[in-house]
C-alpha cells in the first residue's frame, strides 16, 4: 500500500488509516459548488463510524484550484464549517502525470456506467471494502447520501 502523509504531515498509508474498517476516500475541495458533500460525508461518518467504517477526504488543488488552502488552513475550514471529525490526508494529485500512487489503483475502478479512468472533478468517491478492495465508485454529483451510496456502504459493513 502506497504511503500517504495526513493532513498534519505524518507518513502513513490508507490501510493504516482504515485499519481494516470500510471506507469511502473522497477527493475534496474547499471552495467548490459541491463542498456543501462535507455534511452529508460527516453524517457517513457519524452514523456508520461504530460499525466499522470511516470516511477519507483527500484534498486536491487539480480542478479549478478550489483546494488553495495549506494544510492549516484546509484543517480549519473542515472543522469549524463543516465539523468534519474523519481523516484527512495531504494535498495531493488526482490525476495526470503527478497522481498520486493512491489514486493510480483507485482509478482503475469502473464507475456503475462501467467507466474507469480520471477522477472526474471534486467529490468523486470510492467505496472501500474492510479487506481493502474497491468495491464502488461514484462520480462527484452522486451525493454521499445517495440511497445508491448509501446502499453499498450497507452491504460491506453487513450486520
Amino acid at each position: 500500500m502506497p504511503e500517504i502523509k495526513t493532513l498534519a504531515g505524518q507518513e502513513t498509508t490508507l490501510q493504516d488509516i482504515r485499519a481494516g474498517r470500510a471506507a469511502l476516500v473522497v477527493n475534496v475541495a474547499s471552495k467548490c459548488g459541491l463542498t456543501p458533500q462535507y455534511t452529508a460525508l460527516e453524517e457517513l461518518q457519524q452514523k456508520y463510524g461504530d460499525r466499522g467504517f470511516t470516511v477519507i477526504g483527500v484534498p486536491s488543488n487539480q480542478f479549478a484550484g478550489q483546494e488553495p488552502g495549506t494544510a492549516e488552513e484546509i484543517q480549519t475550514f473542515c472543522s469549524t464549517t463543516y465539523g468534519v471529525t474523519f481523516p484527512m490526508t495531504e494535498k495531493v494529485d488526482v490525476n495526470g502525470a503527478d497522481r498520486h500512487p493512491v489514486y493510480q489503483a483507485l482509478v482503475e475502478t469502473p464507475d456503475e456506467e462501467g467507466d474507469a479512468g480520471d477522477v472526474q472533478w471534486n467529490f468523486e468517491k470510492f467505496l472501500v471494502s474492510p479487506a481493502g478492495d474497491v468495491v464502488a465508485r461514484f462520480r462527484p454529483r452522486t451525493t454521499p447520501d445517495d440511497p445508491k451510496v448509501i446502499a453499498a456502504i450497507e452491504s460491506v459493513l453487513g450486520d
